[in-house]
């Protein structure tokens, strides 16, 4: 009888090799490579006629949407896309001490006024776990709390009571099927492990969520394909010294991907900020320079956000450029714009960028508000006070329309902004009015071009005293 071959698979990116070798071929991680035992059976064809028929039916019919089970936590709901889905396998990753557990804790307590729910930790004691309930306020909750991580008992024990609405498992990383001579942890344990769960869920109509690890990088640990075999997966992002914490989706079958979820870290664990854009602004200074004030969308939630730059002359030969809550080449290309179309220089200043709170943004629609924050700091100008600033910057220089203007507009003016600095509308026959949504009081600025956001600085104060820093090359427009 042939010996099994053995296997080799790496931990980072699943992809498997027929011997073992110290760099990953396919992700290039290093030390990533395990031998995983092969099954001694040879697959086999299947033939015709062995299987069940099925029941082909049309592509149109009268299904209702899926039954959501609200947790009664908006902002989780929210990015949930209205709530939990029974009979679904979402995968929550953050990186440690985030307060994955606090917020999966909370959300479990919520959910058990409403139904029966479990919490199963693989992490911690039970003891450890009360511990947390009982600083949080929650330790009164009717949560079915267990410590386990084998799959098997878990699953035994859940086909064997009345079916809960919500089982939290914490983490899929700690749990492991005994059919399988891995360790916890392995590719083919996480795998394996959360095929088993989701098939309990889909049988029973549970809701699983599973907490997940998260690597280096940022991405959730264990191969690709948990990602693609759950339902939803949110992230759960923010500095661990900041108390603002993001839930984002990244992946939703039953609702936008788009959305976010904005918590604050207390003394008592996650509160929800029903208003993050006043929580933003908070702490802003209303008169300094290398400030502006961005009018975003996160999902259908218009958010404003303070971005800050700082221009500053630099020793060394090349500068530093530092980013944090934007992309970094994004950042290239705005000043590349400006020094190109916009007549000033960059060169021989470091360029720190950073969106305040915490926050990441994506859209493009911030560009003019980056623009706006390094000309003002490299004028030494303030931005005009109660200004919000949105558009995307084109190569040309030119300043490119965005959407939900409405939208941004009219959170801005709830707020308390007079001004917006916005991309020029384009004629489509009938003239736009000035202030969208009717928003009374907030007066429109049009900027075309980013030659207009420079003279936009310039006549802040006379003409003739405005030049750029001492340090900064002479423009070119």
């Amino acid at each position: 009888m042939a010996r099994a071959a053995a296997r080799y698979v790496c931990q980072s990116c699943g992809a498997s090799f027929p011997k073992w070798s110290g760099r990953c071929e396919a992700c290039g991680q290093w030390n990533t490579i395990v031998e995983e035992a092969t099954s001694d059976q040879t697959p086999r064809g299947l033939g015709a006629g062995k299987g069940r028929k099925l029941d082909f039916v049309a592509l149109s019919g009268a299904e209702k949407g899926p039954p959501r089970l609200v947790t009664g936590m908006a902002e989780f709901d929210r990015v949930c896309g209205g709530g939990l889905v029974p009979g679904s396998a979402l995968l929550l990753g953050g990186d440690p001490g985030i307060g994955k557990s606090t917020l999966l804790l909370q959300v479990a307590a919520r959910i058990a006024a409403l139904g029966p729910c479990v919490y199963i930790s693989g992490e911690e004691a039970i003891d450890q776990v009360r511990m947390r309930a009982a600083r949080l306020g929650v330790g009164a909750a009717k949560v079915d709390l267990a410590a386990a991580t084998a799959v098997r008992d878990i699953v035994a024990s859940l086909e064997t009571m009345p079916a809960p609405g919500v089982v939290v498992i914490d983490s899929i990383q700690t749990m492991y099927v005994d059919t399988l001579d891995s360790a916890p942890g392995t590719v083919a344990q996480v795998r394996a492990s959360a095929q088993e769960l989701i098939r309990l869920a889909k049988r029973r109509g549970l809701s699983v969520i599973l907490v997940g690890h998260v690597t280096k990088e940022g991405l959730i640990a264990g191969p690709r394909v948990l990602e693609h075999m759950v339902d939803t997966v949110l992230y759960f992002e923010g500095e661990r010294g900041h108390q603002f914490r993001i839930l984002r989706a990244v992946k939703n079958r039953f609702g936008p991907t788009d959305e976010i979820g904005v918590f604050e870290m207390g003394d008592r664990g996650l509160g929800e900020v029903t208003n993050p854009s006043a929580l933003f602004l908070a702490e802003r200074s209303t008169e300094v320079a290398g400030a502006a004030v961005f009018a975003g969308i996160e999902g259908t939630r218009p958010l404003l956000v303070e971005i800050q730059a700082l221009v500053a002359p630099s020793p060394m030969g090349t500068p530093r450029r530092a980013v944090v809550g934007w992309d970094s080449s994004r950042l290239a290309q705005v000043l590349a714009v400006l020094e190109a179309r916009g007549g000033l220089a960059f060169a021989g200043n470091e360029v720190y960028l950073n969106v305040a709170g915490g926050l990441r943004i994506a859209e493009p629609a911030a560009d003019l508000a980056v623009a706006a924050a390094l000309v003002s700091s490299l004028t030494e100008r303030a931005m005009p006070r109660a200004t919000v600033v949105f558009g995307e910057i084109g190569l040309s220089g030119e300043i490119r329309p965005v959407g939900h203007v409405a939208t941004r507009l009219k959170e801005a003016a709830k707020l308390g902004f007079a001004e917006a600095w916005v991309p020029q509308r384009r004629a489509t026959g009938t003239p736009p009015p000035k202030t969208p949504s009717g928003e009374a009081g907030l007066e429109v600025r049009e900027l075309e071009h980013v030659r207009d956001l420079v003279a936009a600085f310039q006549n802040q104060t006379p003409a003739a005293s405005w030049a750029p820093r001492r340090n900064a090359a002479p423009g070119r427009g």
